[in-house]
Formats: structure tokens, sequence, C-alpha cells
């Protein structure tokens, strides 16, 4: 049994991974209702938190349903690290989270998410301040290191939970590497495999079919997967990975009609938490990856882009079923 504090996860867990601009909870809802074990919050700024910005403090709703859930937070700074700690423990998460892996340039150039890897030292105050900060369980994302020449993520896991963090997922790429390149999990293993690490190791990247978990699991030891692009409008990959890894064989892929009503949920969702102007315009990112693979699909995708009323994208989504249904039969 994988447990983060008293959160007991099973016997290993499928993790959503945080992502800006995709992780909000009507994706989360989807996800969790399609097997996911663990999930965060979009990573929340937390000098944003600390003004007040409504951005900021709107990533902090969580729901009843989506337990066990993690808020995660990022910054520069220390001290504010620390009052955005207690912030969040407010809103009851189950966990908080901190960001040490972010590469894009308007977090990493400004000293925060995978800019700690360049200083250890901040790194370990800054987390200490934070578990300092909430009597919930801490946990880390991070990456390999800054570069190939850097790559200090075995000093980071010991350094990390000999100051209190309770779980660490580690990002099988530097910062340079972006998200370009295949992501090496070797140091994963070998963080896995160091007698020292008591806490749970989760893995992440590039894990999208249940062969290369299954590979990855036996290969690397982990004690659990982090998948983020690959659930990005096909969220029943945690369940088909965990069916893959109980019996060995694939479930059925998802027909037309189940993509059309998750991307329907998802609809629901998004409006309802949003309201419906924000609600729609903020879904129209997703619906070529809900209908990846259809011929043609191009006309139906600038319609579903120019729809502005719930009415009219349900009419949409269900003409997509029909028109499509003979073709995929």
């Amino acid at each position: 049994m994988v447990k983060i504090g008293n959160i007991e996860l099973g016997g290993f867990p499928l993790l959503l991974a945080p992502m800006e601009d995709v992780s909000d909870p009507p994706f989360r809802a989807v996800c969790k209702a399609n097997g996911a074990d663990l999930m965060y919050t979009e990573f929340i700024s937390s000098e944003g938190l600390i003004r007040d910005a409504a951005k900021s403090v709107q990533k902090l709703d969580i729901f009843e349903y989506e337990r066990p859930i993690g808020i995660q937070l990022f910054g520069s700074d220390v001290q504010t690290m620390g009052a955005c700690a207690e912030i969040a423990t407010r809103v009851s998460p189950d966990l908080i989270d901190i960001n040490y892996g972010c590469p894009v340039k308007n977090v990493a150039c400004r000293g925060a998410g995978a800019a700690l890897l360049q200083d250890i030292p901040k790194m370990v105050r800054m987390t200490e301040a934070v578990v300092k900060s909430t009597h919930l369980p801490v946990t880390v994302k991070t990456r390999l290191g800054w570069d190939d020449a850097t790559k200090n993520i075995l000093e980071v896991a010991e350094r990390l939970q000999d100051i209190g963090i309770q779980a660490l997922t580690i990002h099988g790429r530097t910062r340079v590497q972006m998200y370009k390149g295949e992501a090496d999990w070797t140091l994963i293993g070998r963080v896995r495999e160091n007698p020292r690490i008591r806490i749970p190791i989760f893995g992440n990247g590039d894990i999208d079919s249940p062969e290369k978990a299954l590979e990855y699991k036996n290969r690397y030891g982990v004690d659990g997967i982090m998948i983020g692009r690959a659930s990005i409008g096909y969220p029943w990959v945690f369940n088909e990975i965990k069916h893959y890894l109980h019996t060995g064989e694939h479930l059925p892929a998802p027909t037309l009609a189940d993509r059309v009503a998750v991307c329907k949920q998802h609809l629901t969702f998004s409006i309802r938490w949003k309201g419906e102007k924000t609600g729609i315009f903020e879904m129209r990112r997703h619906y070529t990856n809900y209908f990846k693979g259809l011929e043609n699909f191009k006309p139906f995708r600038q319609r579903l882009v120019q729809a502005d009323t719930f009415a009219e994208l349900s009419e949409i989504l269900d003409e997509i079923a029909e028109s499509y249904a003979l073709t995929l039969a």
C-alpha cells in the first residue's frame, strides 16, 4: 500500500499531473471518473495568492469528490511560500505540493519552478518553510536537474526527504530539455533504489500507453506514475493502464459515443464552474484532443470553437456522433 502521510493510494497509484490551463476542476472531474488516484490543482503563484489575485484564488477551488487532492504552489521567495502554504491549508486539501519542475521562461527565469534546481540550499530552505507552515503532508515535483551537467536529483531527494517531504515526483528531463527528447528514467530508478529513501517516488514523463506503464514500473521500481499530456482529451488512460497492470489485457477503446459523452460532461462542468461565456471559451482548447484521429474533423472543430451557447455545442456534438457513427462502425 502506497501512502503519503495517512493518505492511502492503493498498490500502484496513477497521479494526474498539475498542468497549467489544463488541470482545472472540469478536467479533473473527468479524470477522476476515469481512474485517477491522486490529482493536483494547476500550479498557483505564491505571489499572486499573497496579493489575493483572482486567478490564483480561483485555483484553490476543490471539491469533495476529487479527494485525495493536492494544491500545488510555486514561487521564488522563501517567506512568501511559507505564508501561501498557510493560506492553501485553510481550504482543506489533502496535501500541499511544491513545484520545482516548471521549465517555462516566465516561471524559471523569475527564480521559481525549475530555477530552484540551480540553488539547492534555497530549495531546502523553501521546502522547510512550507513543511513548517502546514499540518498537511508536503510533496514535491521536480526534474533531474537544470541541465545535463547538473543532474542533482539524487542529492535533492535525500535533502528534501530529510527536512520532511512525504513524497517526490520526478520528471525524467532537465529544465534545458523542456519537453523535448525522450524522458530518461534511469536516475528516477536510482533514487528509488537508494536505501536512504523511505518516501514514495513517482515517475513522470512520456507514459502514454499501458505497455509503457508496465515496462517502466518493472524496470525502475517506482511507487506510482504521474500522467500528464497523455490524459489531455483522453482521461480513459488511467483505467486502461490499471486494467492492463492487473490483467495483462486491454480494455476496449472508448467509442465515439464515449468520447462525445465525456466531452459533454467536461463542457457542462466547465460552464458550471466558470459561467457560460468563460466556460465555453476555455473548453475550446480540448475539442481537437477529444476527437483526435477522426478524418475530416476540421469543419466540426471550426463550428465548435465558434459556437457560444451550450445548446449549440450540444447539437454539434450530437451531429459528430451521428456523422461518424457509420464510418467507425
